[in-house]
């Protein structure tokens, strides 16, 4: 018997050749490994039938607060990926000025509804006065009304006592863009009903009368209304800027206003210094 396993020893080690016999015993005995596992399986399952209601209560509020930081850290995220893509059309719409522009930020609605205004956290302390206009990535917001140390009062174009002049990209066609107070239309006045202008034609400021430099997006004509016998057509505009939703905002700072700002300053004398 022992010269038998030597031999079997011996043949396994130097020619490998038990290697299918151990894997067929191997085969066989496994419903033994599974029915000596089975009492601990049995037991595991059975225990779990008789989970308390406190400790399901435990994990279903650990659950939750788990689920709710997930959920904070999600709306996080998106907050902040759509600040930088904001941030991005913004830079992007700068590039395109010929003029300087400082970023702000807007931190306050006007609580009259009807009046349209926001308040921008840019002021004297920034270099801003009244008159500068204020855009968003998309199109011309409003003018600076009302400056403080920190802090700014914008008068959007919606509203019903502002007027840009306007003229139509495609032909030149000037005339005066009108809020009425509805946040997504503008009324284009003074349009002959013999005027070329159609719909989808694009407004851009032309620059008439110093307030507003010219070839800043607008309003888009969206709507056309001929009266028979009348001498002009009625004519709504959409706003290009998004005016209830943009929170970043670019303050045009035209080169001509630096410029009389600048002669405006007094000048100091040789003599006055000494």
């Amino acid at each position: 018997m022992i010269l038998v396993s030597a031999a079997l020893i011996a043949a396994d080690a130097r020619f490998d050749k038990l290697t299918p016999v151990r894997s067929t015993l191997a085969t066989g005995l496994a419903p033994v490994y599974w029915l000596g596992n089975a009492p601990y399986r049995f037991s595991d399952w059975f225990s779990g039938l008789f989970v308390s209601r406190e400790d399901l209560q435990g994990e279903n509020e650990e659950l939750k607060a788990r689920m709710l930081i997930l959920e904070r850290r999600a709306l996080k995220y998106a907050a902040l990926a759509s600040e930088n893509n904001e941030l991005r059309r913004l830079l992007n719409s700068s590039e395109v000025l010929d003029d300087r522009v400082i970023v702000g930020e807007v931190v306050g609605v006007s609580p009259d509804p009807f009046s349209h205004e926001i308040i921008i956290n840019k002021g004297h302390s920034d270099g801003v006065t009244t008159g500068q206009a204020v855009l968003d990535a998309e199109g011309l917001m409003g003018q600076i009304v009302q400056t403080s140390q920190f802090t700014s009062r914008v008068l959007l174009v919606s509203d019903s006592s502002h007027a840009v002049p306007v003229e139509v990209v495609r032909n030149g066609l000037r005339s005066v863009l009108l809020g009425n107070g509805e946040v997504n239309q503008l009324d284009l006045v003074h349009v002959p009903d013999t005027a070329d202008i159609r719909e989808g034609d694009t407004l851009v400021s032309s620059g008439l009368g110093g307030r507003f430099p010219r070839g800043y997006p607008v309003a888009e004509v969206s709507q056309i209304t001929k009266e028979p016998g009348e001498p002009f057509v009625t004519i709504r505009a959409r706003p290009m800027a998004r005016l209830n939703q943009s929170r970043l905002v670019l303050v045009v700072f035209q080169p001509e206003s630096r410029e009389r700002r600048e002669s405006a300053e007094p000048q100091t004398t040789e003599e006055e210094a000494n």
